[in-house]
């Protein structure tokens, strides 16, 4: 099965052609031994909650209308319960309902546009807080904030995975660099280059240097599996939202999918030239990945894919802004803002970090944020400042509402879900090198609050 389709048109964009040296599509079969597998308590657990979700939610009688009308009832008692939550309130307005709804739908289709970027002119300086692990002394090559903003997760150069709470901003455990002890695999064996954590936590996924994903659970830190088949860097992982569909994207040139449910690889996707730096992914069956100088939309289920281009150097971050936008950075100082329905850039925002003293070279972009589905992106370099933008007249311009004073080179940006903060992993040097070091820094992860107008 190949993602190569010739000469076909979608969407006004056109697919990409064979190349005339196609390559052989490799099967992984997952690997299993008494280390990979899962625990028979986990199996038990697992087993019961299926049992429980069979009996509770499915009934071999029911038809399919009479089960759609059953599951949006539960839907409707669930978003009830959170607005009651989130408002402190017994009865709650059926507008409120009728709006949560009308933007869950929006959402889902990549159709919501939320206007907030005219909002982000100020941060508190005083409630900045610095997290910092003394086990973690290298570089701070990624971060990942679970959907409840309850916690943060940082992988380094070191090979440790840290917990934090994001309400006391307090170490809660490692993942040590450690590989196995009697059998069991306790921590990584490698630099850890990538993390993501799954919309209802789950799964927590770390992909190192020698081409593993450990999937770990995040609660207890311990591990499920070790997922095997990429022979280089794992560069990249992120999950499929409201899922456990994994994507993840490694130096040999490939993008994996994986199942969690089943704990099984299921694809590999191939295409790219060169290494596969970043990849991202939202609610639909679609991720997008920066590879060398291009970049390429993965359509799962039509299995196809769109490339585009219009950087001159590489690569190295892609975000997905909403369902039909997204942006990327590199190391030729651009930021560009994509339509998936053009092949070239809506805009490009040249020198977004102006250019380096020493030799009038563009300063790289080290890492892109998206606030999902609104106008407000952020980048980082290594100039003492995270920029956030805002996209005007339907993401063909662009003005900078913020600088984010920051010592150090930005490896790693997240928002938190509700767009109160922002989290900057700083370094003294790049995640994947050392072509930029900044003696002065200090590797840590800023938590970065901001005092938004009503």
């Amino acid at each position: 099965m190949s993602f190569f389709i010739k000469g076909k048109q979608l969407n006004g964009v056109k697919r990409a052609k064979f190349s005339k040296l196609k390559p052989k599509k490799r099967k992984f079969e997952s690997k299993s031994s008494k280390n990979d597998e899962i625990t028979s308590s986990e199996d038990e657990e697992a087993d019961e909650d299926r049992s429980e979700h069979l009996t509770s939610s499915e009934d071999e009688n029911e038809t399919a209308q009479e089960k759609k009308l059953r599951l949006a009832k539960i839907y409707l008692k669930e978003i009830e319960k959170e607005e009651k939550a989130r408002l402190e309130q017994d009865e709650i307005d059926q507008s409120v309902i009728a709006k949560r709804l009308k933007e869950d739908y929006l959402k889902e289709t990549g159709k919501l546009r939320l206007t907030v970027a005219d909002r982000y002119n100020k941060y508190d300086e005083t409630n900045i807080k610095t997290l910092k692990c003394k086990q973690q002394r290298n570089s701070i090559t990624c971060l990942c904030i679970s959907s409840d903003n309850k916690f943060l997760f940082s992988g380094s150069k070191d090979g440790l995975v840290v917990k934090y709470s994001l309400k006391d901003f307090k170490k809660l455990g490692i993942i040590p660099y450690t590989w196995k002890s009697d059998g069991e695999i306790l921590g990584h064996n490698s630099e850890v280059l990538s993390i993501a954590i799954s919309t209802d936590s789950r799964f927590l996924a770390v992909g190192d240097k020698k081409g593993n994903v450990f999937v770990w659970d995040p609660n207890e830190l311990k591990h499920i599996k070790t997922l095997t088949g990429h022979k280089s860097a794992v560069l990249g992982v992120t999950f499929k939202k409201e899922s456990h569909v994994l994507y993840s994207c490694s130096q040999d040139k490939t993008v994996k999918v994986w199942s969690l449910d089943e704990m099984a690889f299921v694809e590999t996707l191939f295409g790219h030239q060169d290494l596969v730096a970043s990849v991202d992914s939202l609610y639909r069956d679609r991720i997008v990945t920066s590879g060398g100088h291009d970049l390429r939309i993965w359509k799962i289920t039509e299995e196809t894919q769109l490339i585009y281009n219009g950087h001159v150097g590489n690569i190295d971050n892609v975000r997905l802004i909403n369902e039909e936008n997204f942006v990327s950075g590199g190391d030729d100082g651009q930021i560009c803002v994509w339509s998936v329905l053009r092949k070239k850039p809506l805009q490009c925002i040249e020198n977004a970090h102006g250019k380096d003293l020493f030799n009038e070279q563009p300063r790289w972009i080290t890492a892109l944020a998206a606030l999902t589905n609104t106008d407000l992106i952020a980048s980082g370099s290594y100039d003492g400042f995270v920029r956030l933008w805002k996209l005007e007249n339907n993401f063909r311009s662009s003005v900078e509402v913020l600088k984010i004073s920051v010592q150090g080179v930005v490896n790693a940006l997240a928002f938190t879900s509700d767009g109160g903060s922002l989290l900057i992993g700083v370094s003294r040097d790049y995640r994947l090198g050392r072509w930029n070091t900044v003696k002065n820094a200090k590797n840590c992860i800023l938590f970065v609050p901001f005092v938004i107008e009503s």
